[in-house]
C-alpha cells in the first residue's frame, strides 16, 4: 500500500509527539557538546508544523514535506533548522507530484534528504553529525524489499546504530568541534534526533 498525504501527516504527528517526549534528552545531549537548545528548537519547530497542518493540510506528499521544510527553516534556530529544512525540501522535490509513495519513492526521498544535508552542512560520515545516522538509514531503506513500513523500519534501525556510533567520535563539524577530544563520549544530538524521527515515521507507517 502506498503512502498518501494523509499518511505523511500522520507520520509527522507521530514525530512531533516523539520530539515532545524526548525534548529533555535532546537538551541534555546538546548541553554536553553544543548550545543546549536542540530539544527545545525541534519542539518549537514541530509544534509549528502541526499548527500549519491543522490549518491547511496539503493534498500531496510533496506539498506536506515542503510545508514542513519551510516551517522548520523559519522557526527552528541553530543549525537544525537549515539542515532539517533542507532535508525535507529535497525530499519534497524528489517525490514530485505523486499522490502515493511506494517503497522506492521513500528510498529516493531519504537519499535526497541526505544529499541536501551533506550539501548544506559539508559533513561526512565520521564527523559526529546527523549524517552518521542518516547515511546508514538511506542505505538500509534502499536495500529494503517491499513495503514503505519495512523500508522505514530498516532505516530507523540503521539510524539508531549510526547515532550510537557517534558516542566515541571526536566532532569535526559544528559547535561540538570546538571541544576537540572532549566531544568524545557523548552522542551527537542531531544524530539522535534523526534516529528518533525515523523511528516515529516507521511506527506510523506500520500502523497505517
Amino acid at each position: 500500500m502506498g503512502c498518501t498525504a494523509a499518511d505523511v501527516v500522520a507520520a509527522l504527528r507521530a514525530a512531533a509527539t516523539v520530539v515532545q517526549e524526548h525534548r529533555d534528552e535532546l537538551v541534555r545531549l546538546d548541553q554536553a557538546i553544543g548550545d543546549a537548545d536542540h530539544g527545545e528548537n525541534l519542539k518549537r519547530g514541530f509544534t509549528a508544523v502541526l499548527s500549519r497542518l491543522d490549518a491547511d493540510p496539503p493534498d500531496t506528499p510533496a506539498k506536506v514535506l515542503k510545508l514542513v521544510a519551510t516551517t522548520l527553516i523559519s522557526t527552528v534556530g541553530g543549525a537544525a533548522g537549515p539542515l532539517y529544512g533542507t532535508a525535507f525540501l529535497r525530499a519534497s522535490a524528489a517525490v514530485g507530484d505523486a499522490t502515493e509513495l511506494d517503497c522506492p519513492a521513500v528510498a529516493r526521498a531519504l537519499q535526497a534528504a541526505l544529499d541536501g544535508v551533506v550539501a548544506r552542512g559539508k559533513a561526512v560520515v565520521g564527523d559526529k553529525t546527523m549524517v552518521d545516522a542518516l547515511t546508514p538509514a538511506v542505505t538500509a531503506a534502499a536495500c529494503a524489499d517491499g513495503s514503505v513500513a519495512a523500508a522505514l523500519s530498516a532505516a530507523a534501525d540503521a539510524a539508531a546504530e549510526g547515532a550510537s556510533s557517534t558516542v566515541p567520535m571526536v566532532a569535526r563539524k559544528g559547535r561540538a568541534s570546538y571541544l576537540g577530544e572532549r566531544s568524545a563520549g557523548h552522542m551527537d544530538p542531531g544524530a539522535r534526533s534523526t534516529a528518533l524521527l525515523l523511528r516515529a515515521f516507521a511506527d506510523a507507517a506500520a500502523e497505517a
